[in-house]
């Protein structure tokens, strides 16, 4: 979430709801500048950091897990609610899925719906796969994005 303080200053005495509207929306653009900035220098393969927090080598705010995927909040979180359900299997993304793996796709989808009901987002949410550079995909590890908590909007990129 973004937070702008304001203060009353000589040189800033009055801000606008649409000059608010404007610096929301710069900064905004300056995440997803950088998220995609970070996606044009990511390669698939090798060791991810999806993998280090599926063998609890780093710490992550885990909501759920069984045998085939985790789901956890979003250490960049681009809605109140932002969570990521990924597959146990290193699978570097939904271009590199193979028919074998349709079970473990309905599992991830179906997951991510319960877990959305779960924590509260009953009124709807988002579910995003970046896939390969031009997608924004910054880890090369397959990841489901479940968004939610405010009024999604249109077009989405």
């Amino acid at each position: 979430m973004i937070s702008i303080q304001l203060l009353k200053t000589s040189s800033c005495k009055f801000i606008s709801n649409s000059n608010i509207r404007v610096l929301t929306n710069t900064i905004k653009r300056s995440v997803m500048t950088d998220e995609v900035s970070k996606a044009q220098g990511a390669t698939a393969g090798g060791d991810t950091i999806f993998g280090k927090i599926l063998r609890k080598e780093i710490p992550a705010k885990v909501i759920y897990e069984d045998e085939k995927c985790m789901a956890f909040h979003d250490v960049n979180p681009q809605a109140p609610t932002h969570f990521l359900v990924i597959p146990r299997k290193p699978i570097p993304g939904l271009s590199h899925a193979e028919d074998s793996d349709v079970e473990l796709l309905g599992h991830l989808m179906i997951k991510a719906k319960q877990l959305a009901k779960e924590v509260g987002l009953g009124k709807g949410f988002r579910l995003v796969i970046n896939d390969g550079k031009d997608g924004a995909q910054s880890v090369y590890h397959l990841h489901i994005h479940v968004l939610g908590g405010r009024q999604m909007q249109w077009p989405p990129g």
